[in-house]
């Protein structure tokens, strides 16, 4: 496969040839550099997906064929009236006709927001087509999921990307990946209005009624549920961070254009909403994902996973002391630090005779933007001879500075 820089080169010797061609690699030299581009897309039943159709185009538009990169948008258009970055290209090849272009959208001065933001939009979108990630590799955020899990979602804030995966009996195959648009001013969210998407490990919540949301929202909406117990120890606030489609009057949004939310296009929610089960479904939001092999993921999770049964068969066995030590000094839950979770837990177990503690439906995720902070979920049945109960439980447990791993944080879902 040849890159733009060297079909530009050729084009030049050819100018009275492919003069218009010429013109139009140059333009596109400014959007997408020296960079080769090949394949891409996912197919929506059917239609052909309109990212696809762009990648088309454009691969058209580097062969010099025109006129075939003009029937493919026109049909992109006729599939979606109001794909705003279609309409651009179809410009552009209008344009070219008759004059070379000066730059992608054809604007010699400075190019507005609206255009910059196509322009980031197609570069995102060539970089889709461009990337290959082998079908084995997963999040290194994903230690475990629970079977309750049948799929989760990753976003990779720097590739506008969020990606499917579906549990397989406790492997993670990726299904499908969508283009994203995340925060005017990235990501990083630390205090309310600040216009960035969280960097987190979350869970996506029961869809809001469609007679309760207008038209900006487009297809629909789902909360993710920031900020978590994680965000709320960091001091993090803010509230309103969905998952939600576009307004009709446009098919997609620039990669950094939301309030915080993350935003898809409506065909694309439509398909994303069938793998979401409400708290169930959890969502990894990273900077940028590390991919690693699923051997290499499960390897990773072994010694919290190990810390966790210690404290589960360390409460069973009422040996309190050892249970306590599962617990770090920056423990903090309900209101109490460590040493009043200690005296209401001592208060708890007092004259408890045995126990038996069961967990099930056990979930372990790293969390993004740390090394050393898991997210786990389960559910406890717990048993005594004072009482007994069922929760949905969550921790939050640190790499302490000795290399063990200790509980920050407990609480009920």
């Amino acid at each position: 496969m040849l890159c733009l820089t060297t079909l530009h080169r050729r084009s030049a010797r050819l100018v009275s040839r492919a003069s218009l061609a010429s013109a139009r690699f140059a333009a596109l030299g400014v959007l997408v550099g020296a960079q080769c581009f090949g394949a891409t897309g996912i197919a929506l039943t059917g239609r052909i997906d309109p990212e696809a159709l762009v990648i088309k185009a454009l691969r058209e538009i580097r062969s010099a064929q025109l006129d075939a990169a003009a029937k493919t948008v026109a049909q992109l258009i006729d599939q979606h009236p109001n794909y705003r970055l279609a309409h651009l290209i179809q410009g552009d090849l209008w344009t070219a006709k008759a004059r070379p272009l000066q730059s992608f959208g054809n604007v010699v001065a400075e190019p507005s927001e609206a255009l910059l933001g196509l322009r980031a939009e197609a570069q995102a979108r060539l970089q889709r087509a461009q990337e290959s990630i082998a079908a084995d590799r997963i999040p290194a955020n994903f230690w475990r999921l629970s079977s309750e899990s049948a799929y989760a979602m990753a976003l990779d804030i720097d590739r506008s990307r969020l990606y499917i995966f579906e549990n397989r009996a406790g492997q993670l195959v990726r299904i499908a990946d969508f283009y994203a648009t995340v925060g005017k001013e990235g990501s990083g969210k630390s205090k309310e209005g600040d216009q960035r998407t969280p960097i987190g490990a979350y869970f996506l919540q029961p869809a809001i009624p469609k007679q309760k949301l207008s038209d900006f929202y487009g297809a629909g909406a789902y909360p993710l549920d920031y900020p978590n117990d994680f965000d709320r120890r960091l001091n993090r606030s803010g509230y309103g961070i969905w998952l939600h489609g576009v307004g009709s009057d446009t098919f997609a949004r620039a990669p950094r254009a939301s309030d915080g939310c993350i935003v898809v296009s409506n065909p694309d929610l439509r398909a994303i909403e069938r793998y979401i089960v409400p708290g169930r479904t959890p969502i990894v939001v990273a900077q940028s994902i590390d991919w690693v092999d699923r051997i290499q993921g499960q390897r990773q999770s072994q010694t919290v996973l190990a810390s966790f049964e210690r404290w589960r068969a360390d409460m069973q066995s009422l040996e309190l002391n050892r249970y306590f030590d599962h617990y770090g000094t920056t423990f903090s839950a309900e209101g109490l630090d460590l040493k009043g979770w200690e005296a209401q837990r001592r208060q708890l177990f007092a004259r408890t005779d045995w126990a038996k503690v069961e967990v099930s439906n056990l979930s372990a995720l790293q969390y993004p933007g740390t090394r050393d902070v898991a997210l786990i979920t389960f559910d406890q049945h717990y048993k005594s001879s004072k009482f007994n109960s069922q929760l949905k439980k969550r921790q939050l447990w640190q790499l302490a500075a000795d290399g063990r791993w200790k509980i920050i944080f407990e609480g009920n879902s």
